[in-house]
């Protein structure tokens, strides 16, 4: 689902003529709209009894949600726009509202002797699916453009990824549900979140790490929304291979997580998730800002002959497009690390009876953040006239700011290493 459709949601706005900054702010303005419902969860898990039900629903309305983009395409200027952006809203709506309850549920599946071990190789699976359903949308993408059907292929991608959340719904319906007694929900305040003196009945782990993480989601968003519209209008949109090396950049760094997952947990069980949180953070400081010097390197190609049995075309790898593999790569290697940190982190640190209370609490503060941080880049977008320097002027002040928000970490960090 998340490789077929959630990747191409910007890609789609672009395609049915929205803008290059409305592209941008559709990653996250409807995370904001749609976090507001996960509030609900400790409530509607007491209300119907069942976390299992709760979740089964939401992943169902969510797998509804893709069924509504195509409708999308029979609209044209702001109707279309709309269309979209209640689509996508609903659908970071019903995903955000199984996650806190999901967290809390999953606990009592998987035992904590094997946790570790059980989400590094759920992370490596899941990554590998996510990489063959984007290629899979990559070369409908590619194909549907050569042959001048571009939206159609993008309502055809939308269609099978719902049909592998009804497939998520039916797999997730199939797990036993929790004990009646470990439905008791402990209510943690949002004025309890970030104070200290809280810490054990919020299952908070330390304000300045909370305010780490929602700092670096912020920061990463003043650019990370504008990849998409940087790489198929700016960096590729006059080539005719445009969705093929879009592809190709997206999935390298899919790969790159994929492979270095296995390291990451192996690492994980050695230092514990808070010390690779701190890894991982530093990690993934440098990455934006290495796209700035992309135009730096030029003066060859090479042509390789690509035979997809329905395609047959001659690939023109550029020097610059080399080395955005290569930093492609080593961003995938640093943000597998990172998420999977955070993952670990909250199973950690937060007790079960608050789990669901306090991951709906900060998943929307971090909704938050990253709306912060895309109107940051929108208005920098805006300012520069969506210039080639104002998408290099994102990648910068995101990377320059990443290392700001070390400051937050590096204090708990003694304590963790304590």
């Amino acid at each position: 689902m998340v490789g077929l459709g959630e990747s191409y949601f910007s890609a789609f706005a672009l395609a049915i003529g929205t803008g290059q900054t409305f592209a941008g702010l559709l990653a996250t303005l409807p995370q904001l709209a749609g976090s507001l419902l996960q509030l609900a969860g400790p409530w509607g898990v007491k209300k119907l009894g069942s976390q299992r039900r709760w979740i089964v629903t939401f992943v169902s309305l969510q797998a509804t949600s893709l069924l509504l983009l195509p409708v999308a395409s029979f609209f044209s200027g702001g109707m279309a726009g709309l269309m979209v952006f209640l689509a996508v809203t609903l659908y970071w709506g019903s995903g955000l509202a199984t996650g806190p309850v999901w967290a809390t549920w999953i606990e009592e599946i998987i035992p904590r002797s094997m946790r570790t071990n059980y989400f590094a190789c759920r992370a490596r699976v899941g990554q590998f699916c996510t990489l063959l359903g984007f290629i899979a949308g990559g070369v409908a993408l590619q194909l549907g453009k050569a042959n001048a059907w571009v939206l159609t292929a993008f309502c055809g991608i939308f269609l099978f990824a719902s049909a592998c959340r009804f497939v998520s719904a039916w797999c997730l319906s199939r797990q036993r549900d929790s004990h009646k007694g470990n439905l008791v929900e402990r209510r943690v305040r949002i004025g309890h979140f970030l104070q200290r003196k809280h810490a054990k009945t919020a299952g908070e782990v330390g304000g300045r790490l909370v305010l780490y993480l929602l700092a670096v989601q912020m920061v990463v968003q003043i650019s990370g929304p504008y990849f998409t519209p940087y790489m198929l209008k700016d960096l590729l949109g006059n080539d005719p291979l445009a969705y093929f090396n879009y592809v190709v950049l997206i999935g390298i760094c899919f790969l790159g997580k994929v492979l270095a997952m296995p390291a990451w947990g192996r690492y994980a069980m050695t230092v514990g998730p808070k010390r690779l949180l701190l890894v991982g953070g530093i990690a993934i400081v440098p990455i934006s800002g290495l796209w700035i010097f992309s135009g730096y390197f030029g003066g060859w190609n090479l042509t390789l002959p690509i035979n997809l049995y329905i395609a047959h075309f001659d690939w023109v790898v550029t020097s610059e497009l080399a080395y955005l593999f290569v930093v492609q790569l080593v961003s995938g290697i640093a943000w597998a690390g990172f998420e999977l940190a955070m993952a670990l982190m909250f199973f950690e640190a937060i007790p079960r009876q608050s789990r669901t209370s306090v991951l709906a609490i900060y998943n929307f503060g971090n909704a938050l953040a990253l709306v912060v941080g895309s109107l940051i880049g929108a208005a920098i977008m805006t300012a520069m006239r969506e210039s080639h320097g104002a998408y290099l002027t994102l990648f910068g002040v995101s990377s320059i700011l990443r290392l700001v928000t070390l400051a937050l970490l590096l204090v708990p960090a003694k304590k963790m290493a304590a």
